[in-house]
């Protein structure tokens, strides 16, 4: 018996020819890399370098001139408060003119008593001249007196009367030699208070210029350099395009020479003028923590100039052109969408229209797929 399997192998062999198709087809889709949409918190920054200065620093200079250092009772680095004394000057000379002005005082208050009692010696002689003339003239009228008398009696009222102006114009001066004698006390009083050189605000004294026995010129140099309130800042220079992105209030973390964590800061000022030959702008960005940095140091702040939580994919995964597109991969076919994209940062770029979370991207924009291509996705590694 002759076996002929035409009729029997024949759907076998299309069902063989069909899978080898469909193995075919799944063999001839390129694996391409692709990642998860998620949703997170991205911080935009920007960096600031400069040196640390302090916020507000506080000249210390002698307010009397032509005095010596005799004592000096503060250091650089001292923690001083406001009103204490720093350092003292020698004030004999002022001691021995404040001794010779009390007994200018005394002086004067004696003129003043001894110009008083003239007065009122004066006073009294008047009356009786004036009196005696009245009885003179009334004695004229009747005959009983002489002219002779009577011009007596007018000369003496009238020398009397001298006498009282003479008296008075004498207190008017020792009252004012006694006003100005104690005007001359307060002022040595003054400058014997401002021997003691002091704080005028809390702080910590940066510099001390203060030596023993030198002469403390009130024109000179400082003798105590204060930070104000031993607030420190950041002064750095960033660019006009970095400048308009700042704000008063951003959070810093601020890099110090020294320190291992970056310490806490703000932003405080941000200047309102570029430097027209190098375009730059100043920042100052204000210390919040406890710790203090030597003035004059480096530091590097990193300042948080937006922040924003969203759908983010890998900044890689977006293409950037006439429009802005991703290629979402879904069910194995590519798919090319038009996306609005926020901040980026940390490599990563926020996309706020045109994908939702969970969706898959192509990992690595400008890859050699299409819209409409099937693709054998491969998620890519997490770190």
């Amino acid at each position: 018996m002759i076996f002929t399997p035409t009729r029997l192998t024949l759907p076998i062999a299309a069902v063989l020819v069909a899978l080898a198709g469909t193995a075919a087809a799944q063999t001839a889709a390129p694996s391409v890399t692709v990642a998860t949409a998620t949703r997170q918190e991205l911080r935009e920054t920007v960096v600031a370098s400069g040196s640390f200065v302090a916020r507000e620093e506080i000249l210390v200079a002698p307010e009397v001139d032509g005095l010596t250092v005799v004592e000096i009772l503060a250091e650089e680095g001292d923690r001083v408060a406001a009103g204490q004394v720093l350092a003292r000057l020698n004030r004999e000379m002022l001691d021995v003119q404040l001794a010779q002005n009390a007994a200018q005082i005394s002086r004067a208050a004696a003129a003043v008593a001894q110009a008083k009692s003239q007065i009122a010696e004066a006073t009294a002689s008047r009356t009786l001249a004036e009196q005696q003339l009245e009885r003179t003239q009334q004695l004229q009228r009747t005959g009983s007196a002489t002219n002779d008398v009577l011009d007596q009696r007018t000369t003496a009222a009238r020398t009397a009367g001298a006498r009282v102006e003479s008296a008075t114009n004498a207190l008017a001066l020792a009252e004012a030699d006694l006003v100005l004698a104690r005007a001359q006390r307060r002022d040595i009083e003054l400058r014997i208070a401002r021997t003691e050189i002091k704080a005028k605000v809390g702080g910590t004294v940066s510099r001390r210029t203060a030596r023993l026995g030198a002469l403390a010129p009130a024109a000179g140099d400082p003798l105590f350099r204060i930070i104000a309130e031993s607030q420190v800042e950041l002064e750095a220079d960033v660019p006009e395009t970095t400048l308009a992105r700042m704000r008063p209030g951003q959070p810093a973390e601020i890099d110090a020479a020294g320190y291992a964590a970056p310490l806490p800061g703000r932003v405080r000022l941000v200047a309102p003028e570029v430097n027209r030959s190098n375009r730059l702008g100043r920042v100052r960005v204000t210390l919040t923590g406890t710790d203090r940095p030597p003035l004059g140091a480096f530091g590097r702040a990193t300042v948080e100039v937006a922040r924003s939580s969203g759908v983010t994919v890998p900044l890689s995964a977006v293409m950037f052109g006439q429009r802005t597109t991703v290629q979402v991969v879904k069910d194995g076919l590519v798919e090319t969408r038009e996306v609005v994209i926020g901040l980026r940062s940390q490599g990563r770029v926020e996309v706020r229209e045109g994908l939702k979370e969970g969706e898959q991207v192509v990992a690595v924009s400008g890859s050699f797929v299409r819209n409409g291509d099937r693709v054998a996705p491969v998620a890519a590694v997490q770190r």
